[in-house]
């Protein structure tokens, strides 16, 4: 029997391969007015590995879980996800990046989630890295990609938390 193209599964990966496009392009477009604005960026060594995690995330969700039938109590979770991060994107504005960046004299953001969590958006990456995978079946695909990324997060926070304790004027 052949199967459709537009199975769910594909569909998902697809949405969420544009989403991370989509992303990465209006976070360049952020960084680059925040740096024209006089802000600077913290700690990008382990950037590159970020997105490398990422990447390779995303291409093992696309080999191993395409056409997999997807776990509709996954998705709904998933789906929550999304909820959160368009909130933490609406929240932050232009100031949005997948960079540390500082702009000096400009203050803390203290409302949506950021009222709630001091680092929402983590919330949601820690919560689609395992997420994802398990919509698709794939358990071990999501604890490896969970233990790899919570180790990236450790540095990244770890960055993070000094320089908005150092300056208070993050913007992620």
């Amino acid at each position: 029997m052949i199967q459709p193209l537009l199975v769910p599964s594909v569909l998902l990966l697809a949405l969420v391969t544009a989403e991370r496009l989509f992303e990465l392009w209006l976070a360049r477009r952020h960084t680059a007015a925040l740096l024209a604005r006089g802000a600077y960026e913290v700690a990008p060594g382990h950037y590159p590995l970020i997105v490398g995690l990422h990447t390779v995330w995303l291409i093992g969700l696309w080999w191993l879980g395409a056409g997999h039938e997807l776990h509709m109590t996954w998705l709904v979770v998933f789906l929550g996800l999304q909820c959160l991060r368009i909130w933490v994107l609406l929240t932050l504005g232009n100031r949005w990046t997948t960079r540390i960046i500082i702009l000096p004299n400009a203050p803390l953001v203290s409302t949506g989630p950021y009222r709630l969590i001091r680092h929402p958006n983590y919330v949601v990456v820690v919560g689609e890295i395992a997420v994802l995978p398990l919509c698709l079946g794939l358990p071990w695909f999501a604890l490896w990609f969970s233990l790899m990324n919570a180790a990236l997060l450790v540095v990244r926070i770890h960055a993070e938390q000094g320089a908005l304790d150092g300056s208070s004027h993050a913007s992620t």
